[in-house]
Formats: structure tokens, C-alpha cells, sequence
């Protein structure tokens, strides 16, 4: 059977550059080929001239010397990875969506060239990451997230309807990684069981800690048995899931959350937990959808 490539867009800015050497690494742990794409509308701005044309516009120059230049970087990376490399004339969102059809996942920079340098995530890469059809890592974060020195992945344990793919998805980078893998799922007690009264304040926070802890067991059971290598470390945590995940980001390599992909809705599908990680998580961030 085929192995499906992993995708990575590129546009020659430094966040591409970075994607492109994550992919590079994430292609060599899990045996796939390298594919890097540029999404090129040098056509409408250019005037008519057919791509077969002996003319050579200056963005169609550009767009091949970047695809060869990240081709040649990847090799360099590592000789044993298989890198090819095409330009696309469309729009990036739409061409990297179309490639997600026929990828293992997507992988991009967290801003595009051009964009605004005070923006935390670039149009593209949130765009991709609310609707592709296969999982989307977004590059971003300090050093050591980046080179995979904690060796550590975070996931962030939704509701079962939203999280099976991502637990699938994190056991198997964890696995092809051999490191810990970081589960965890936040809660938070109602505002009505504030009380004065100790005893009664204490009893719903044991009983939503308790129902956190057992969704866990039913979430990963399956996913533990198929990886039974995976070093699996589970935690339970009071507060938003935003601010939980976020902090705990620091300390990892890859955060891994759920995304629901709902039939016949439009417009970015991100809940508040992914939107925020995306901006501003400390490591690469994977979106993964659920299967309908």
C-alpha cells in the first residue's frame, strides 16, 4: 500500500524554512515521502501569459527557485527522506486543502511571507487548520520544542466525539518518537457550587475530578492496548482547558488536540481551545480531525 505524503507548504519566508525542516525530521520517523508545495497565482497578475509560454515572469522564477531551494534543504537534512516539490497555480489555502485529500498530514508555518510580522498565526495556516480534511501541524514555538528536546507530547483530552483520531494520531507519534506521552483533561466545577461551607465545596470538585479521570480510561483504552510501548502519563486539572494546555505546552514537543469537522457548516470550525493554541502555544501545534 502507498504511503501517503506528508505535505508541508512553503513560500520562502522563515516559517516556512522551519516547517520544512520539522517535516523533514517527521518524514524520516515514520518512513513517509516529503512532498513541498507552492501555491502560485502568479497568472492573474502577470497578464495571460500561458504557463508553457518561453516567457518567464518573475513570480513563476520565484516560485520555482523557492520549491527547489526547500527541495534541496530537505535533502541535505536527510538524504534518506524522498523529496519532491511542485508549484500550484492557486490560492495556498486552496491548493493545501486540495493536497490534505491525498496526504498523511499538512504541515505549516505559523506566518506566510508578506504577513504582518505582529501576527501570533498567519491566514493560511489558521485557515488550513480549521478545515482540512486530515490532521494539520502548525510550526511555531521556542527552540527546544522545535528540535524535540523535552520528549514529550501533550494531548489535550476532549469529549470522545471530537478526540479519537487525535488519540490515535498522538499514541503514534509518541510511539514512533519513543517518548512520554502527556494526557491530559481539564475540568472546572460549576459556578453554583461555590460555598462557604468546606465540606459541600469539596464534594462536586471530587465528584468532576472523578468523571474526568474515568473519561480518560474509556478515551485511551483502546489506543493503550494497540500501544502497549508508549509510556503514557495521565493528569487531570482544574481550570480553563485553554490556560492548562497552554501552560503545559512549555514542556512539550508537540501538543495533539481534537477538531470536529461539522457536515454542511462553513467559516472556521475552531473551538477556543485550538484557536488559542495556535496562537500562542510554546511548540508545534497538530489539529486532528474527527472522522464523521
Amino acid at each position: 500500500m502507498r504511503e501517503l505524503p506528508l505535505v508541508v507548504g512553503v513560500d520562502g519566508s522563515r516559517s516556512s524554512l522551519a516547517a520544512v525542516d520539522w517535516a523533514t525530521d517527521e518524514a524520516a520517523r515514520h518512513g513517509l515521502p516529503l512532498r513541498l508545495v507552492y501555491a502560485s497565482l502568479w497568472e492573474r497578475y502577470e497578464g495571460v501569459t500561458p504557463w508553457s509560454s518561453p516567457e518567464r515572469p518573475a513570480e513563476r522564477v520565484m516560485a520555482q527557485h523557492i520549491v527547489a531551494s526547500a527541495t534541496e534543504r530537505a535533502q541535505r537534512r536527510n538524504r534518506d527522506v524522498k523529496v519532491s516539490g511542485d508549484v500550484v497555480p492557486d490560492d495556498a489555502v486552496s491548493a493545501l486543502l486540495r493536497e490534505g485529500g491525498n496526504a498523511s498530514a499538512l504541515v505549516t508555518g505559523s506566518r506566510g511571507r508578506g504577513e504582518l510580522k505582529g501576527l501570533l498565526l498567519g491566514s493560511v495556516g489558521l485557515a488550513v487548520a480549521a478545515r482540512a480534511p486530515c490532521p494539520v501541524i502548525v510550526i511555531r514555538g521556542d527552540r527546544a520544542g522545535l528540535a524535540g528536546a523535552h520528549e514529550r507530547i501533550l494531548l489535550g483530552a476532549g469529549d470522545p466525539d471530537t478526540s479519537g483520531e487525535a488519540v490515535r494520531f498522538a499514541f503514534g507519534e509518541a510511539a514512533a518518537r519513543g517518548c512520554v506521552l502527556d494526557v491530559v483533561r481539564a475540568w472546572r466545577r460549576p459556578a453554583h457550587a461555590a460555598t462557604d461551607h468546606r465540606l459541600r465545596a469539596r464534594e462536586p470538585a471530587r465528584e468532576l475530578e472523578r468523571r474526568a479521570s474515568d473519561l480518560l480510561d474509556v478515551l485511551l483504552h483502546d489506543a493503550m492496548v494497540d500501544h502497549p510501548g508508549v509510556r503514557v502519563r495521565l493528569a487531570t486539572a482544574e481550570g480553563p482547558a485553554p490556560t492548562v494546555l497552554l501552560k503545559r505546552s512549555a514542556a512539550a514537543d508537540l501538543v495533539v488536540v481534537g477538531a470536529h469537522r461539522p457536515q454542511g457548516r462553513f467559516g472556521l470550525q475552531l473551538g477556543r481551545v485550538t484557536h488559542t493554541l495556535l496562537h500562542h502555544a510554546d511548540c508545534p501545534v497538530a489539529v486532528v480531525p474527527q472522522r464523521p
